[in-house]
């Protein structure tokens, strides 16, 4: 398989992976939905495109065109997740909350109808600033091992 590719996806498997001993810190609980978790610390989402980036970077150098690409995809992905995916969560929060007001309603006005959701909706589906650039950090390591990985094995 292409380098770059498992480049991207290390990066995006390493963030994942932290995030269950980072819950499990932050909780005291082992989460194991931390592991296939769309938010939280660190971004797997800035992992794998600035693993990418990196990678590409140190083998085809700042000015080719792979370069320009990874790294505007990865800006992209980078301000959709702390931007549009963030806002959408914390309207699911809202959204939640509505639901069980609506709940608490029902109860209080007999002949009202509320069909409550089976499931809540996922809230934490965006990133914060910090864990943006905690994912672009491991995703910049990742990306820097991948390719001295790759330099190292071609000179034996």
């Amino acid at each position: 398989m292409n380098r770059a590719v498992i480049t991207g996806i290390t990066g995006i498997a390493l963030a994942q992976g932290l995030k269950l001993p980072l819950r499990f810190f932050r909780t005291g609980k082992w989460e194991w939905g931390a592991l296939t978790d769309a938010g939280g610390m660190p971004s797997s989402h800035a992992a794998g495109v600035t693993s990418l980036a990196t990678y590409v970077a140190l083998k085809k150098g700042v000015s080719a065109i792979d370069f320009a690409i990874s790294s505007i995809f990865g800006l992209i992905v980078m301000y959709d997740a702390m931007g549009i995916r963030r806002h959408a969560g914390e309207m699911a929060v809202k959204l939640n909350a509505l639901d069980v007001q609506v709940e608490k309603l029902a109860d209080r006005q007999p002949g009202v109808y509320h069909a409550e959701r089976r499931e809540a909706l996922e809230e934490q589906l965006g990133h914060m600033p910090q864990e943006v650039a905690a994912g672009a950090l491991l995703g910049a390591v990742c990306g820097l091992v991948s390719r001295a990985m790759e330099i190292s094995k071609r000179s034996r």
